[in-house]
Order: structure tokens, then C-alpha cells, then sequence
């Protein structure tokens, strides 16, 4: 039975099975959408290093063949083939995902799923449906990614930019689409050799359809000259024949209207002559497909339009700004010769007629309004925008995301537990999250107080995302699977609720009270780390020392001695080195401690 899976979840791939041939397939659909599923090769930094490892309609598969993109198949709108034992070193993570091509948002699609097959049996699940997104247009479904072995997470989490913003999130870069070559038709019946999962009735294989010669392309037809409308002869008459084709038309008798396209005076220098036909076409010759007038048929374009005023013969009007006759009057607002402003990019407002115009950017406020925030007056909005760019939310589809080194935002719909955080720590937070008290107990305050490990902690529930921070700290997630880590209370600012922690009494003789204190945290989830300054990190060796007063945090399998250099020799003078009770750590190798540049 396959294993369900909600977002934030995630899995060792060897729990779910023993396969290393995967199926990967992938429902997403939604009325007027078209989606396009692509898989991302990432590196240890979750960038796209490898242009090849973007695996996608135009390029279905890796260079050794690890990923494979396969198609439509079983029910599913597009399947992957992933070899775990052929992908690179190079390549740690996996990332499927779904981009909407064209108009609409990923709320507008219907229930979906991403699944895991082995051996033609589902083993994990992980479905969504559009209630669980808004304005997205990109969307992460799932990761493979390789921690000490390769796990599954189920993200669903994306971004409003599309197919653009999710190659910058990974580091890529958008080039023009090329046209892809058609794909050679399968062979009827053939199956894939790892066994994608069985269905009830065949499938029809690919077949398309018989190729028959196509038509030849009509030729191009020049456009009709404008305000000249095609005109049939009165029965009983014959329509006007043209002149051949380069040789200017003769001109009408006395008495009789002219006709469509008669050969004028020069036209002032830089206006076209009204009814040139296209460039390449000889002067004098109509465009195909249009009949010319009959004589004594009425033209209601033959009169001339007076666009400007008359000016004296043999003078010619200087030419105007583009858009504008000669000897016309500029509009109102426009100085004489000025050009009249470019058309606005497509998704912007277009550009007020003058500078200054109230309601408009940079303008002062409409009467009775205040002036904007942050856009003064004479200013410019998008450059604002343009400024305050870096500073943007860092949406990552993670629980923990650290915004900057000393922001962290927590997403609690992403796992769907609790987090525990320093009391006073929240700085924002959106959506519908509750905060409560988190007392420790009668116990707990006792042990707390009697050891100097008291936490004063608040609970943070709800679907919403929290920002934390305390007096512009350095805060650093660590990710526990399994395993533990020794953390100073005070270097604590937030942790999982599912983690289990208690305080740790390091023996000591020689020192008051015979002995120091900590917190150990144990268990899987994240716990946020607070220091003064960037810390560092070394391994430990049977000569590592550390002040108390400066260490951070150190693994739980490490080995802590207190090492006192207080000596009744010293004692007896007056003054001291200050550093007097120092942490000696000995441990196996992979044992570390965390030190930051700053004694408490």
C-alpha cells in the first residue's frame, strides 16, 4: 500500500522501498491550463550548475541517462524514469515541478498527485489540489535529495513569477524558446524495462496520423490601400482597366471624377503619398484582389483632407515630430517640435501627458489625499521598487528559511506541527497563526532556575508564516535527523516541537558548584541557533579547548571535561590570567563544537 504523503513530509527512499529504478509520474491539470513538468538536476548549493540536467520537453533526458522524461502514460500527465545508482556525484537534488504556459494561477487546477513506483507498485503518494495554492504560477511538487542517503520531501510550494522565477530560484538563466523536434513514435506494445505501474485496460500506444502532402502556402497579399473600399461597376457597364504594370495611369478626361489611385503632385518631403501601395510593388500597380472604380461612381475619399493650414505655393511646411503632420498644431501640453511621448511597456500605466500631473507618479496628490509613503514628491515609484528589490521575501518552499543572517521565517503549514520560539521573538507574521504561553512545569522552573537553562518559550500554531528574530543576532538552523546536539539556553532562539530536549550536566571538580549546565536537543526537526557574531566550527581533537563563557554548541557524542586552572599558589597573589575554567571536548572523529566571537 502506497504511502501518503502531505506537504513538509519527508522520507528515506530506502523505507519506502529497496528499488533504485524509480517510476516518478506526475497528474496536474486544470480547465484552459497548460502545464509544462520539468525535473532540475541541482548541486549541493541547490543551483543549476549543469544546463544538461534541466530535464524538459526539449530535453528529455541526462547525459548518462539517469532522468529520463517519458511522457503522458498510466494515467498520468507526465512520468520520469530516475536511476538513483547512474545520477553524479555532482548532482544532489531533485526537484519536480509543474509551470503554467500562458494565463491562469495554480489555484484554478484540479486534485493532483505526485507518486513513486517501483517494480510497477505505488510505494509513496503526495496529492494536492488548487485550494492549497493562490497566485502561483510555478510550483516545486517534490525533491529527491541526497543526506547521507536519498530521501523524498514533498514541498508544494512556488512562485507567482512562473517558469522565470523558478530558474533564478535554482540559478538559471531563460533563453528563447527554439523549435523542438518531433519525437519518433514508440513501438506498439513496448513497455519500459524498470515496470511502470499497471492499469486496468491498455493504453493506446502513440499513432500518428497518416502524412499527406500539404498545401502550398498561399502567397502573401499586400494590404489594401487605407479608405479605399472596393467598388463594383453598375450593371451594364465595364469595370476600368489598369494600365500595365510600371507605366503610371492616364489621366481622367475634363468633367469626370477622378479615380482611386490617380498619380498626385510630390508630397512634402518625409509624408508618404496617400495610397502607395507596399514597398517592391511597382508605382501605379493595385494590389491583387482589388477592382478598380468604375467611372462616374462617386468617391467619397477623393476629396483631400486638410490636416494643416494651407501654405503658400512653392513653399514646402517643415516636418514635424513623428505621429504629427507638417505645419500641424501640437497638442495641448506639447511645445512646438517636441515628440510625443513612447507607448508605455506592456503591464505599465501609461505616461501622464506633462510631468507633474496630479495623480500621476512623481506628481503631488490629488486634492484632499495625502502624499504617498515612501514615493516623495517629484520621485519616482518604480525606482523605489527598484531599490528595495534585494530586500524582497525569499519564499524557498522549506519550513525553515532564513530571510537573511539574522531573519528567520518559519512556514507552519509546511510539517503541520508547532513551533516553540523565545518569547518576544516574533517580528511579522502572516496569515492565521495563535500564539500561547509555554510554561515549563513547577519541575521545569525549579530545575531551570537551579541550573541557569530556563527558557521563557512561546507557542506558535496555525497555517501562516512567522518571522523571528532577537537584538539583530546571527541565527543559524540545524537540521536533526535522528541524531543530537548541545546548545547553551541562551543561544536558543526556536526548535520543532517534536524535538525532545532536557538540560545536561557536564561533571566538574575544582569549580563552584562542582559543576556546568546545557540543553540537549534530540530527535528530527530543526532548531535555530543564535550568535554574537559569525561562529566557526571546529573538529574535535584530543586538544581542544574552549572558554565556557564562549561556546555555542557542540555534537552529544562528544566527551566534555572541565579543565580549572585555579591553583592555590595563584590563589595566595592578588590577579589573575581570566581564564580560569576552560570545556577540554574529546570525542571520535565527526565530533565538532560551535564557538562564536564573543564571550557571555
Amino acid at each position: 500500500m502506497a504511502r501518503e504523503f502531505q506537504r513538509g513530509h519527508k522520507a528515506r527512499i530506502s523505507d519506502l522501498t529497496a528499488g533504485r529504478d524509480l517510476y516518478v509520474g506526475v497528474r496536474i491539470a486544470g480547465p484552459g491550463l497548460t502545464l509544462d513538468i520539468s525535473c532540475f538536476g541541482l548541486d549541493a548549493n541547490e543551483r543549476l550548475s549543469d544546463d544538461r540536467y534541466f530535464i524538459f520537453y526539449n530535453q528529455p533526458k541526462s547525459p548518462e541517462e539517469a532522468i529520463q522524461q517519458l511522457g503522458a502514460q498510466a494515467g498520468d500527465t507526465d512520468s520520469f524514469r530516475v536511476t538513483l545508482d547512474s545520477i553524479p556525484p555532482a548532482i544532489q537534488k531533485l526537484s519536480f515541478t509543474a509551470t503554467i504556459d500562458g494565463a491562469g494561477q495554480m489555484s484554478q487546477i484540479g486534485p493532483g498527485y505526485l507518486r513513486i513506483v517501483a517494480g510497477g507498485e505505488e510505494v509513496a503518494r503526495y496529492s494536492f489540489t488548487g485550494s492549497e495554492f493562490s497566485t502561483e504560477r510555478a510550483v516545486m511538487l517534490g525533491d529527491f535529495y541526497l543526506k547521507d542517503v536519498w530521501r523524498f520531501a514533498a514541498v508544494g510550494q512556488g512562485f507567482d513569477g512562473g517558469l522565470e522565477a523558478l530558474l533564478k530560484n535554482f540559478g538559471g538563466e531563460v533563453a528563447e524558446e527554439e523549435p523542438a523536434e518531433p519525437a519518433p513514435a514508440p513501438a506498439q506494445g513496448a513497455a519500459p524495462g524498470f515496470a511502470p505501474p499497471g492499469q486496468a485496460a491498455p493504453v493506446p500506444g502513440f499513432a500518428p496520423p497518416a502524412a499527406t502532402p500539404a498545401p502550398a502556402p498561399p502567397a502573401p497579399q499586400p494590404a489594401p490601400a487605407f479608405g479605399a473600399p472596393q467598388a463594383t461597376p453598375p450593371q451594364g457597364q465595364p469595370p476600368q482597366t489598369m494600365p500595365p504594370q510600371g507605366q503610371p495611369p492616364q489621366a481622367p478626361p475634363h468633367g469626370q471624377p477622378p479615380q482611386a489611385m490617380p498619380p498626385q503632385a510630390p508630397p512634402p518631403q518625409g509624408m508618404p503619398a496617400p495610397g502607395t501601395p507596399p514597398q517592391g510593388t511597382p508605382y501605379g500597380t493595385p494590389p491583387q484582389g482589388v477592382q478598380p472604380p468604375a467611372p462616374g461612381t462617386p468617391q467619397m475619399h477623393g476629396a483631400p483632407t486638410i490636416a494643416a493650414p494651407m501654405v503658400p505655393p512653392g513653399q514646402v511646411p517643415p516636418p514635424g515630430p513623428p505621429g504629427q503632420f507638417p505645419g500641424q498644431q501640437p497638442p495641448f501640453g506639447r511645445g512646438p517640435g517636441q515628440t510625443p511621448p513612447a507607448p508605455a511597456p506592456y503591464g505599465r500605466p501609461p505616461t501622464p501627458p506633462y510631468p507633474g500631473q496630479p495623480g500621476q507618479p512623481g506628481g503631488p496628490a490629488p486634492y484632499g489625499q495625502p502624499q504617498p509613503m515612501g514615493v516623495p514628491e517629484g520621485g519616482d515609484a518604480p525606482g523605489v521598487q527598484a531599490a528595495l528589490a534585494k530586500y524582497r521575501e525569499a519564499p524557498t518552499g522549506q519550513r525553515w528559511t532564513p530571510q537573511n543572517s539574522r531573519l528567520m521565517r518559519v512556514d507552519l503549514g509546511v510539517g503541520g506541527q508547532p513551533v516553540l520560539a523565545r518569547q518576544g521573538t516574533m517580528v511579522l507574521y502572516q496569515g492565521k497563526v495563535d500564539f500561547s504561553y509555554k510554561g515549563a512545569g513547577f519541575r521545569g522552573r525549579i530545575v531551570g532556575n537551579a541550573t541557569g537553562q530556563e527558557m521563557q518559550l512561546m507557542r506558535c500554531t496555525g497555517q501562516g508564516q512567522v518571522f523571528l528574530a532577537e537584538n539583530a543576532a546571527e541565527l543559524h538552523p540545524i537540521e536533526l535527523q535522528g541524531d543530537a546536539i548541545c546548545v547553551a539556553a541562551e543561544n536558543v532562539l526556536a526548535f520543532d516541537e517534536s524535538l525532545h530536549h532536557e538540560v545536561r550536566r557536564i561533571e566538574g571538580h575544582g569549580i563552584p558548584g562542582g559543576a556546568l549546565f546545557t540543553m540537549q536537543f534530540q530527535g528530527t526537526g530543526t532548531v535555530v541557533v543564535k550568535t554574537e557574531g559569525t561562529p566557526v566550527v571546529l573538529p574535535v581533537t584530543p586538544t581542544t579547548f574552549a572558554d565556557s563563557n564562549a561556546v555555542v554548541a557542540w555534537s552529544a557524542g562528544a566527551q566534555v571535561i572541565i579543565s580549572s586552572q585555579v591553583r592555590l599558589r595563584r590563589s595566595a597573589y592578588p590577579g589573575h590570567s581570566g581564564e580560569t575554567v576552560n570545556l577540554q571536548f574529546r570525542g571520535a572523529p565527526g565530533n565538532f563544537i560551535v564557538v562564536q566571537p564573543y564571550e557571555v
